[in-house]
């Protein structure tokens, strides 16, 4: 089963930006790059340090904490598979932006 967080109007990231979200106990973080927006963990699977801050070059994200680089749309460490951080499916009816997750992530 699947759940559709709507992201409120005012923390859907313009172009080139990128807003937090708090779901439940669960932190996101939600970039816009290129007019399309990519939603993943804020915890990186290293060591659990925030990726929100981290350094965005196109759609890879590189953590402050070690330098990793994580694709923002598979949620991979790059040139791996080994290593990964949650990634979650967005989706836009109209004006409204979801972010789509299984019903046991929401963590309410």
């Amino acid at each position: 089963m699947t759940f559709h967080f709507e992201v409120p109007q005012e923390k859907v990231p313009t172009l080139g930006e990128r807003s937090f979200l708090q779901i439940g106990d669960k932190a996101l973080a939600l970039f816009n790059v290129a007019h399309q927006l990519y939603a993943i963990d804020d915890s990186c699977p290293h060591q659990g340090a925030s990726l929100f801050g981290g350094r965005l070059a196109g759609k890879v994200i590189q953590c402050c904490a070690h330098g990793l680089r994580f694709d923002l749309a598979s949620g991979c460490l790059l040139n791996s598979t080994q290593l990964k951080v949650a990634s979650y499916p967005v989706t836009r009816v109209g004006e409204q932006v979801f972010i789509v997750m299984d019903a046991g992530e929401r963590h309410e």
